[in-house]
């Protein structure tokens, strides 16, 4: 066949086998719900602090760097939940610059459908597919005002892009923005806390191939019971052996 390789006979691809599990535990103790808070929560401060090395280091990150992000984690959790907190910082980061150029793209939809619009004479009517002038004087200038304020946007967030800063909330923006309309939000303040806390904390791990129930880290029984390593430092509290 000229060097070209032979079509095989088709098949049909197996469905995956792994599963994502993301739930709310139910049954807790008062001392199971006290060591998930501080699990959570010192989780939680390790991965704002990997987070923000990871924006710092912006597009010079290589694997190095991966690799002395995860040994420092190491010495206050662990290597298992180091390497799941730096994963997902990464895949955070990445989240981010994705949305940071389908956000540019948008800015440059509107710009050049403004711009398209602002050559035409007033009134001028649109063909099948492509839009005509605008209706008066007022909207166009107030259309080459916001064209205007796209281009300052667009400008301000190619050069984010370019120096590899990315603008990201652990926990979403939107908590941190109802902090200054209290009022408007209605939580008061004391749950509005308790709120950004719980949103900023972490608890999960990747599945790896062979272990049972999922992993080292974190395990869920065929009949529900989840078993948690707990980090290091707070190994003491368990209530099973080897922490």
């Amino acid at each position: 066949m000229g060097g070209l390789r032979e079509v095989a006979a088709p098949f049909v691809v197996p469905g995956p086998t792994g599963v994502a599990v993301r739930t709310s535990l139910k049954g807790l103790s008062g001392q199971d719900a006290m060591v998930l808070r501080l699990v959570g929560g010192r989780l939680g401060s390790l991965a704002c602090r990997d987070l923000k090395a990871r924006c710092a280091a912006g597009l010079d990150h290589n694997s190095d760097q991966w690799a002395r992000r995860k040994r420092v984690l190491t010495g206050d959790s662990s290597s298992r939940w180091a390497g799941s907190i730096t994963k997902a910082t990464h895949d955070q980061w990445a989240l981010a610059r994705r949305g940071q150029l389908a956000h540019i793209q948008h800015l440059q939809a509107g710009i050049d459908m403004i711009a398209s619009r602002l050559s035409l004479p007033v009134g001028a009517k649109g063909s099948k597919g492509s839009p005509g002038g605008y209706r008066s004087r007022q909207e166009w200038f107030a259309k080459s005002r916001r064209l205007r304020l796209l281009k300052d946007r667009l400008k301000r967030e190619q050069n984010d892009r370019d120096a590899g800063r990315v603008r990201v909330v652990r926990g979403g923006r939107k908590l941190p923005r109802h902090r200054h309309h209290l009022q408007a939000a209605q939580p008061a303040e004391a749950q509005w806390r308790v709120r950004c806390e719980a949103e900023r904390w972490f608890l999960q791990a990747d599945g790896e191939s062979g272990k049972p129930y999922g992993n080292e880290t974190i395990r869920v029984s065929p009949d529900g019971e989840v078993s948690i390593k707990l980090p290091a430092p707070l190994a003491g509290l368990a209530n099973r052996p080897h922490g």
